[in-house]
Parts: structure tokens; sequence; C-alpha cells
């Protein structure tokens, strides 16, 4: 995520436009975050954390408003970098690939939740959603092929299709039951992708937040603007494949102070941006083998469209959105196409998050939360 940008503004300022995670244009018109006074509903799920806000109608989709509160802010419950890595577990895929997990057990006999991060980032990056999603379920969390502490195997083609041969044979290894899937842009689309294509009741239910178009731009070709820069994708394919302009636009771009301005560019909530969430993007990227994974997804085939997708599924489907996203902005085509859903398919739920960046959930957890509970309640109680 912040590594994928930074490489994008050593480039250049107009080819940083086709390294972006899809949709990654600029928004044609700038719109600020509006706060309105909320309302506090401490007790809305029992023992839960408080939760501020209110919500309102649009059409076919739902907005929360909120305000800080930083005497219920604090409350949130924050697992470390350190006791997350210490909790994770290795498991041998195909027999070749060694990827890490994370598991919280619960005594709880609800189905087991799957947390599945987005490009350049990895489980500690659910760091604020864990201990809450735990008290009720048992959360397993992957570091996909690629990212975090998994294999980063020279070589690899990357693509969507293998991380979601990934998460279903997890699924069927490892977790053994029937499982709500949750993921952040790239692994969006990838739960998106194993939803549509399980064939043995694995997956319950999908949470999409902010969902990605594709593994790369070049996924998003009915945009005149991405139409009019595929030239500059093309020549962006091609330098990054030249091994020395690569290893020194990766190398840029993994700098802590570029990741920074990055993550507080995507970010609506600037505090959720700290010391922390920098080395959780900069840390594996300096293992080897995470330089020709960039290279691989930059460069590669952008997979299977959502759009293509989505009608397959009839399974309950939420869809959260920051609305403040310059990724993948909800007035482009995926944003677009994903807004009108709940209109067409009675199994999706969209709620757009005012003031919140591509990454909600670490972004203002409490927005996320407050919608994600009941949803899953509901879903796994049926």
């Amino acid at each position: 995520m912040g590594i994928k940008m930074a490489a994008a503004t050593v480039l250049h300022d107009v080819a940083a436009a086709c390294l972006r995670p899809p949709h990654s244009l600029p928004r044609t018109t700038a719109k600020e975050p509006r706060l309105r006074p909320g309302l506090a509903f401490p007790h809305l799920y029992g023992n839960k954390l408080p939760v501020l806000g209110r919500g309102y109608g649009v059409g076919n989709r739902s907005f929360i408003t909120c305000y800080v509160d930083p005497s219920t802010e604090s409350r949130v419950s924050v697992l470390g970098v350190s006791q997350i890595k210490e909790q994770c577990s290795k498991w041998q895929w195909k027999g070749r690939y060694s990827i890490n997990y994370f598991v919280s057990s619960s005594s709880s006999t609800n189905p087991p939740l799957l947390l599945v991060h987005g490009f350049g980032a990895s489980i500690p990056h659910w760091r604020r959603n864990i201990d809450t999603l735990a008290q009720d379920y048992t959360v397993y969390a992957i570091d996909l092929l690629g990212f975090g502490a998994s294999d980063k195997p020279q070589g690899f083609s990357y693509s969507m299709e293998a991380w979601a041969e990934l998460i279903l044979d997890f699924l069927n290894e490892v977790v053994q039951k029937p499982t709500v899937l949750i993921g952040n842009s790239v692994g969006s689309l990838a739960c998106v992708i194993a939803a549509s294509e399980s064939s043995q009741n694995l997956v319950l239910g999908i949470v999409l937040l902010n969902c990605a178009g594709g593994m790369n731009n070049k996924a998003i070709v009915d945009d005149w603007r991405i139409k009019l820069l595929l030239p500059l994708l093309w020549l962006v394919d091609f330098l990054l494949k030249q091994r020395r302009i690569a290893t020194a636009v990766f190398e840029r771009a993994k700098q802590r102070d570029n990741l920074r301005n990055i993550l507080l560019s995507v970010y609506g909530n600037k505090e959720s941006v700290d010391d922390e969430l920098v080395e959780i993007i900069n840390g594996p990227a300096n293992d080897e083998g995470a330089l020709d994974a960039f290279v691989s997804i930059i460069t590669g085939p952008p997979g299977p469209n959502p759009v293509q997708l989505m009608p397959r599924i009839n399974l309950p489907v939420l869809v959260l959105w920051g609305d403040q996203d310059p990724f993948t902005p909800i007035d482009g085509p995926v944003g677009k196409y994903f807004s009108s859903l709940p209109s067409k398919s009675s199994n999706v739920s969209l709620y757009m998050l005012e003031g919140v960046g591509h990454c909600p959930h670490d972004d203002k957890p409490d927005l996320v939360h407050q919608k994600l509970l009941p949803w899953l309640a509901q879903v796994t109680a049926s």
C-alpha cells in the first residue's frame, strides 16, 4: 500500500497514477469530511467498545458521521506488533511455501473469521480489530504469499487467482470450518474470487473494505483517465523490469519518511498513522524477495474484475467504504459499481464511512465495528 504509492512518486508525478492500487486517480472534486455532532451508544453491543456517531441514509447507501472523543478513543483495544508476532504460526502451502498466520481462539461456537490484508500490509495491520472481534469469534489472519512474514519466493508469478487459491486451501486445511472472510483492498478482491470459486461451502460470508478492482491499475479499462494513461502503464512496466531501475525505485519507496507521507494522504484519521504502522509496512519490505514480489505484482496481470465476479456470489456481503479514499474512490468505476449493488442484490449491504480513507479498519476502527459486529451476529446466527 504505502510502498506502492511511494514508488509511484519516485518514478514521476504522472506515472505515479499508474502505480497506485486501483482505482487510484485523484477525484475531480475535493470533498472535506463533514463532521456532525454525534450520539454515544456505550452499550450498543453489551460489553463491546463504545461507538460514537449518527447514521443516516441517502438512496441505497448509508452514511456514518462521527466526531473524535479522546475519552473513548483511548479505550480502543490495540494489539502490539510484538504480541501479534508471538501468536503467529507457520503453515506449509502446497508443501513448498511457508505461510505466516495468526489465530486468537475463542470459546464461542460462532463461525470463525479470516482477515486478509491489502497490498504492502500484513497481519499486524489488523491490530485495532483483532481484540474486539476475538470477544465473540475465533479470529484467523493470514500473510498472503509475498507479504509480511510469509515466503517471498524468487521467480514466483503473483496473481489474484493464486492468492484466492491460498485462502481456500487455508480454510480447507487449517480452519476446517465455514468462515467469514474479511478483506481490505486487494485482500477484499482475493476474498471475492475465493467466494466465487468455493465449491465446498468453505465461505459463509464476505466483508469488503474498499475493495480493489484488480491487482494493479491495468484492471480499470473502462475509465477514460486510465485509457489515457495506458501508454504510461506500459512504460512503467518496462522500467520496473529493469533490475537497476526497480531496485532504485523500491529502495526510495520504502524509506520511512516517504511511507509516512503516503499513509497520511490516505488515512482520514491522521493519529492512526503512527510509528508502528510505518514499521508494519516497512519491515517486510526489507526481506529477501520483497523487491521481486513488488515488481511481479505491479507488472503482472490484473486478474478477475469484481464486476464480473459479484453476480456469482449469493452469500451475505457487507461492503464498507471510506469516502475519502484516493486509491479506490467511490466515484471511480469500482466504487460506483459497489455503490449500485444494494439496489440490485438483496444479499449485499453497503455503508459509506465519512472522513475515512483506504484502510477503514485501521483508520477509524470504531466506525467499522459499529456496522461489522451486528452484521456478523446476524450472519453467523442464521
